[in-house]
């Protein structure tokens, strides 16, 4: 198999990998046209579920909040989801330590990409923008956020030599140029999406254009692909949960792409991660509906107009407060706490704190399915 690019020999030491530009040319053997099927027939699954769904949106933002948890948790943050959930009602004082303010950043950039992808294709523009949102007020922030890096960057062990580097991207003055050949492959609809977004989250790990953020920075554009692909309605699928728990997998198969020119096991191994995190997401969905058809049966009988918005509000989070909801459903104090007294009756919620004021409760069940470990396996 040939190299997709070439090393060049940099001038202060060390050798940098060019990535060619995209597309290659892929042998499509039987494997791999199987695990395309696949992928493509539980995405659009998925993409069904989420469709039919009365209020997509009550689901978009735990699980977006899951797969920021996860993804920044692959940069070293350790911030659980319950943490990042609970300080988003307001508990615990707030995003105040590093990593909370890490995922806070991931959850700001998706939903902004989101917004923006209504205005403008996924181009560097776009990608500039995004990075300096996901890295403001964190680790890295002096690393040039939302522009290209200027200076070379490597791979490997901390504190490593660059000639003891298990990966060199381009020197930055390439990165400009690889940057605008893979915005141009982006905006070409020649390929099949997930052919597409497959070859490109490789490239643009391969360019590596930041200084900081780039893993996380790859994860998203795989988000905001197939939704301004149409392929997702919403951001219900995620990849950070998969590439979390086949780490080791995840990197030698994009080293053996950038070594070997073997494609075939990096896509085999995208698309593999494509239809396990589908399943998870579709399973993860089906018991957050039933769990809350469950509730609102529960409080059909009872006479509180406010209780079924209470229950669509902790479908988006499990935590709460009386103040939360007052503000939120724009009713009386007294009247918040009321309802959150009858779910506490019914089971649904649980307190956490002792505190006399604005004690925080949880729907526990929902915590559960979202914490949930998945079960999840690489390519056989």
């Amino acid at each position: 198999m040939k190299r997709p690019g070439r090393t060049i020999t940099l001038s202060k030491g060390g050798r940098a990998f060019v990535p060619d530009p995209l597309p290659p040319k892929l042998e499509w053997s039987h494997g791999l046209l199987r695990s395309l099927s696949e992928a493509d027939r539980l995405l659009g699954w998925l993409a069904g579920e989420g469709r039919r769904m009365k209020n997509p949106t009550l689901l978009m933002r735990p699980f977006l909040t899951r797969e920021a948890v996860l993804s920044s948790r692959i940069e070293g943050t350790q911030a659980t989801l319950g943490e990042i959930l609970a300080a988003d009602a307001g508990a615990g004082g707030g995003l105040g330590r590093g990593d909370l303010r890490e995922v806070a950043n991931y959850v700001a950039c998706l939903n902004h990409g989101i917004a923006r992808l209504g205005q403008t294709p996924l181009s560097t523009p776009l990608v500039l923008e995004l990075h300096e949102r996901l890295m403001d007020g964190v680790r890295g922030e002096d690393a040039t956020p939302g522009e290209f890096r200027k200076v070379q960057n490597w791979i490997g062990p901390p504190g490593c030599r660059i000639e003891e580097a298990s990966y060199v991207p381009p020197p930055p003055e390439l990165v400009p140029e690889l940057m605008a050949s893979l915005e141009a492959f982006l905006q070409d609809d020649s390929l099949p999406p997930l052919v597409q977004i497959g070859l490109a989250h490789y490239q643009f790990e391969a360019i590596h254009p930041f200084m900081d953020g780039n893993g996380r920075m790859g994860r998203l554009l795989v988000i905001l692909f197939l939704i301004e692909r149409g392929v997702l309605p919403t951001p219900l699928l995620y990849l950070s949960a998969f590439f979390e728990a086949t780490r080791d997998t995840y990197y030698r198969c994009l080293r053996r792409v950038d070594t070997e020119g073997d494609w075939e096991g990096w896509l085999s191994y995208f698309f593999t991660g494509i239809a396990r995190q589908a399943e998870d997401a579709l399973d993860r969905a089906e018991s957050i509906n039933d769990i809350i058809a469950s509730w609102r049966h529960s409080v059909a009988g009872l006479k509180s107009k406010i209780l079924p918005l209470v229950i669509d509000a902790l479908a988006a989070n499990p935590f709460t407060t009386a103040t939360r909801l007052a503000q939120g459903l724009g009713v009386a104090f007294t009247t918040a706490q009321r309802a959150i007294d009858h779910l506490v009756e019914l089971g649904i919620l649980v307190p956490t704190s002792h505190a006399r004021r604005d004690r925080v409760y949880c729907a526990k069940g929902l915590l559960d399915v979202l914490e949930r470990p998945a079960r999840l396996r690489g390519p056989q």
